[in-house]
């Protein structure tokens, strides 16, 4: 009996695994069991899947013969010894607490294929089908060999997952990219091939294909039985990834997990490990959920994720840091790797192209923010890109509206210069970004939707994401056919040169000078903004609250939106 199993790679824990033989088959066999308090359970209209659980009727809960269903494909797809090895596997939810009655619409609705669901009233039927699937003998053997498994992706599951990738219309690649595509692959096949660890390190700023090229390196290595992942540390990007990539085929989403993810797992356990976004590395794994056991002995997360891997792949950009505590630059992971004495290969996207959107613009913005040398300079001009200055927000809105109608993506994102309210009880959403008389509230924060707007992960894909502003931290990872920009209060232009003001910055990560001191606090801010102001592929147009400012970008930038009127 294994008590408060933890799912491979997850921190997710299944309340109890039972090993043992089959009865029959005289083969291992396992029954995952999830034990629920529930005495009252009541089935959500129009759904057999959610249910109001009392007391706690205002949150809504999964069936839980899914929720065990879903424990034990995530077993037999990411435990070696279950993939390799004839076996039974079933799961059971045992709401030991409650009677027929008080969880009728649980028990009438159609359980998990694999899995079924007792109460306690049923508790005879409860030991017939532990018996049906478990024969009085020791089961410690077969405990022992789970516990030992070596945990990577099953080849079935490898399968699905290239078929699903490679299917994918929107992960062909451009000449360039196949180019860097290529590199990707022939970094892991070098290392392959002369049994060593190899970390690449790929480079490059908005819009130049790094998770394109993630994809297809994964969907490839997945077609050639590679065990391979994906993970970032964001969670609207990891979510978004997997809702994109395994529309088809759920299971497939279990490939993409967070940086987080790796703290125990085996060492050179997979052949590949992906991580995108990987400036969004930080210190270490370790946050308030860790186990006190697990603190004690955490590690540095990029010697997690090197470790995890024979060969680890990483992509970024160096000017997208905008968290204090990230500490992802090229540099700095291709130090740690030579001190480690491994093998480093290092790819620049931006030496060789720039898939959507204009370089010329990318440089312009860096050059603006002061993030690599030079001087703000006037905006020369690129005819595949549109750049603008608005006079007003609701001048910015509406321009954008109409490429959202045009069915083009549109989205308005603002520095974190405004307080940051919860929704209120009846779903209405505060517009705490309130500019004159112009008000709109943040993106959501939490994994819900409210009041029609979708929750933070899909906020800069899902078309009710627009009427919202979102921050950095929804808006980091993705791209945009047409970008608003609202420089906050936290950058204005003074004197010739930006100035960063803490007391205007509502994030709560920059608010103690005890942990960002100033020199990294304008740093981040910058990063923060030019991140914001490249998101959009066809154009971009900014607005600043703060007068000076704004006059300052007229000067630079010639188009404005009331040109047009």
């Amino acid at each position: 009996m294994l008590l408060e199993y933890r799912l491979p790679l997850t921190s997710k824990r299944a309340d109890v695994v039972l090993a043992g033989q089959h009865p029959t088959s005289g083969k291992p066999s396992f029954v995952v069991v999830e034990l629920k308090q529930w005495s009252e359970a009541e089935g959500i209209e129009g759904s057999d899947t959610l249910f109001r659980v009392a007391p706690h009727i205002k949150r809504e809960y999964l069936h839980p013969g899914l929720q065990v269903d879903g424990y034990c494909d995530y077993l037999r797809d990411f435990t070696t010894y279950l993939a390799e090895n004839e076996h039974s596997l079933v799961g059971a939810a045992y709401l030991h607490n409650a009677t027929d009655a008080g969880v009728g619409d649980v028990v009438a609705a159609p359980s998990g294929s694999r899995s079924r669901v007792f109460t306690g009233q049923r508790r005879g039927d409860f030991v017939d089908f532990l018996r049906k699937h478990l024969a009085p003998e020791p089961g410690a053997a077969t405990a022992d060999a789970l516990l030992a498994s070596r945990i990577a992706p099953s080849r079935h599951l490898l399968a699905v997952a290239a078929e699903e990738v490679q299917q994918r219309e929107m992960f062909t690649l451009l000449d360039e990219q196949r180019l860097a595509y290529e590199q990707v692959l022939h970094g892991v096949s070098q290392a392959r091939g002369a049994d060593t660890k190899t970390v690449v390190i790929v480079t490059g700023g908005p819009g130049s294909g790094k998770s394109v090229i993630a994809l297809s390196v994964m969907g490839e290595l997945a077609r050639q039985g590679r065990s391979v992942m994906h993970a970032t540390g964001s969670r609207s990007f990891t979510q978004t990834l997997r809702k994109v990539a395994g529309k088809r085929a759920p299971r497939v989403q279990k490939l993409f997990a967070y940086f987080n993810s790796f703290m125990d797992a085996e060492k050179n356990g997979l052949d590949c490990l992906i991580l995108d976004e990987a400036h969004r590395l930080r210190e270490t794994s370790v946050n308030r959920y860790t186990r006190k056991e697990v603190r004690l002995v955490a590690r540095r997360q990029i010697e997690e994720l090197v470790d995890a891997a024979r060969v680890p792949v990483f992509l970024l950009d160096d000017h997208q840091v905008v968290r204090p505590g990230e500490l992802g630059t090229a540099d700095e992971i291709e130090e740690y790797a030579v001190e480690r004495g491994l093998r480093v290969r290092r790819i620049s996207l931006d030496d060789q192209f720039r898939s959507g959107g204009s370089e010329v613009y990318v440089s312009w913005v860096q050059q603006l923010l002061g993030l690599e040398g030079g001087t703000p300079s006037v905006w020369p001009g690129d005819p595949r890109f549109e750049l603008r200055t608005a006079n007003s927000p609701e001048e910015m809105e509406t321009w954008l509206r109409k490429h959202q109608e045009d069915g083009l993506t549109a989205r308005i994102a603002a520095g974190y210069a405004w307080p940051w309210s919860d929704p209120q009880p009846d779903g209405t959403l505060v517009p705490d970004v309130a500019i004159g008389d112009w008000a709109r509230p943040w993106n959501l924060r939490g994994e819900r939707s409210v009041g029609g707007a979708p929750p933070a992960a899909l906020w800069a894909t899902d078309p009710a994401g627009f009427g919202q502003i979102g921050c950095v931290y929804t808006a980091q990872g993705f791209e945009y056919d047409h970008a608003g920009v609202i420089i906050g209060p936290d950058l204005v232009w003074r004197d010739g040169r930006w100035v960063t003001v803490r007391d205007a910055s509502k994030d709560p990560d920059f608010r103690s000078r005890k942990t960002v001191g100033d020199d990294d606090f304008d740093r981040l801010v910058r990063n923060v903004y030019k991140v914001l102001m490249t998101r959009g592929m066809r154009s971009v147009v900014i607005f600043s609250t703060d007068p000076e400012t704004q006059s300052h970008l007229e000067s630079l930038i010639p188009g404005r939106l009331s040109d047009d009127e």
